[in-house]
């Protein structure tokens, strides 16, 4: 008798469950209301030639307080679609009759692997999802760009090995390190783009030259290869541009952002205009024994410093903008311009050079107590102006502000009052009420008389590279 009633009770559990299967099997019905989705528009980066994109989450939420069965999920474009979609963990175009538990979320994941016919084009496609309330669609958008790849391996070294143009007809992707060899002269023409992926850098051998001829809106961009604009404000994406001994350097209307050291410059003459440089985990510039002209440029955002002059050299500076607002750690100096005739090279041994430096209608401005430091060595020559200039001093900086003959007609902490700090927007004009408008020297600003969007300064001249 006891066995009888354990095989019932066994034969009624197997019921139970056989039962409750077959209710979750037929429980899936077509949605009587529309999907909510977590976008309705998925944004990709810019992406390259052939090279797949990151990858995007959307998520598909079901309202329902019942079970729905969601009939067809497909790209617009089928098989043809430069897009790839990932729906519950398989890969295709179309998928049919995918489940959906009440008010539960399904994620489809997005990629692009494109190819490109031209400089630029839009990659446009729409996933949709088709039941008995109509179709509904989140579109795909991304911006696919042409380039041309530079990939350093044990086995090819990537050189420039004879003169060369680059041109804006491809983005130029940097992998590893590409050198443009001793003698030889690199031209990169406006609207190039040059993009280094992790760990990668640009460098410009002995007696090679680098001309950067960018123009007001159509500047030569130098960055990390990660797209998206939150990489904007991210350093170290990349390495660096290195100059060797000799080589030289002509830049206008550049862009660069994101690495370790900007440009990297060991006995180099650089002439550089009109340019942006920015979020550098050490330096902007890195000089030693350098000459350096500059006029009209904007730096902010570096861990040590947006200028450092090592080993002496010289420092031209006309209405410059250096500021430094460096939020990433608190550890570093965030200095604007950092001067010393002393530099210690990779053996150990320090070595020394004169030093002269000469700025002139210019704004250098931190959020720390000082954003000049000057540090002279006994005995080495270290001469040094500041005319027309607001910086910000404390008696640390390394010099006399007060009484001293090299600091002439120049502005002590007073807040420049820049319209926008973001790095988003790296707007560092100053407001009509800063007390850097209509400072500057008139023979100087005679000598730059545009601004870095092209605006007259001749007349009540502006400190810093915006009139």
């Amino acid at each position: 008798m006891l066995k009888f009633k354990i095989i019932i009770a066994l034969f009624f559990w197997i019921a139970i469950v056989l039962v409750s299967c077959n209710k979750d099997d037929i429980s899936f019905d077509a949605p009587n209301k529309e999907l909510r989705f977590s976008r309705d528009t998925v944004f990709c980066d810019t992406v390259y030639n052939q090279v797949r994109s990151e990858t995007y989450a959307v998520k598909v939420y079901n309202t329902e307080d019942r079970d729905v069965m969601i009939p067809k999920i497909e790209l617009g474009r089928g098989s043809g679609s430069l897009y790839r979609i990932n729906v519950d963990g398989k890969s295709g175009f179309q998928f049919l009759n995918t489940p959906l538990r009440k008010k539960d979320s399904l994620y489809i994941f997005v990629e692009i692997a494109p190819t490109a016919n031209g400089p630029e084009a839009i990659a446009e496609d729409q996933i949709l999802f088709s039941s008995n309330q109509g179709t509904q669609h989140v579109t795909l958008f991304s911006v696919v760009q042409d380039a041309e790849f530079f990939v350093q391996t044990t086995a090819n070294p990537v050189k420039i090995t004879s003169n060369t143009v680059w041109n804006n007809n491809k983005a130029k992707i940097i992998y590893g390190n590409l050198q443009v060899d001793p003698g030889v002269t690199l031209d990169v023409q406006a609207g190039t783009k040059v993009y280094f992926h992790k760990n990668s850098g640009l460098k410009i051998a002995n007696a090679a030259k680098l001309n950067v001829n960018g123009t007001l809106g159509n500047e030569v961009v130098f960055r990390g290869d990660r797209n998206d604009t939150k990489y904007d404000t991210i350093p170290k994406n990349w390495n660096e541009i290195s100059f060797d001994a000799g080589a030289s350097l002509n830049m206008n209307y550049a862009k660069i952002f994101g690495g370790t050291r900007g440009l990297d410059m060991k006995q180099t003459t650089a002439n550089i205009s009109n340019s942006i440089i920015h979020t550098f985990q050490e330096y902007g510039i890195y000089a030693v024994n350098s000459t350096i002209a500059a006029k009209n440029i904007v730096m902010d955002n570096f861990g040590d410093s947006a200028i450092g002059m090592f080993k002496g050299g010289y420092l031209n500076l006309t209405h410059c903008t250096l500021a430094n607002f460096w939020e990433m750690n608190s550890s570093t100096n965030a200095f604007v311009l950092y001067a010393t005739n002393d530099w210690t090279n990779p053996s150990g041994q320090v070595e020394q050079a004169a030093l002269n430096m000469d700025i002139k209608n210019s704004i250098l401005y931190n959020k720390n107590e000082n954003a000049v430091q000057l540090k002279p060595t006994n005995g080495q020559v270290f001469n040094y102006s500041f005319t027309n200039s607001l910086l910000k001093y404390s008696n640390t900086a390394g010099f006399a502000f007060e009484n001293n003959p090299f600091v002439i007609n120049s502005i002590k902490n007073e807040n420049p009052l820049f319209l926008n700090l973001s790095i988003y927007k790296l707007n560092l004009r100053v407001a009509n009420a800063s007390p850097a408008r209509n400072k500057g020297n008139l023979t100087v600003a005679a000598s730059v008389p545009l601004d870095i969007v092209g605006v007259s300064r001749l007349v009540n001249p502006t400190l810093g590279a915006y009139q």
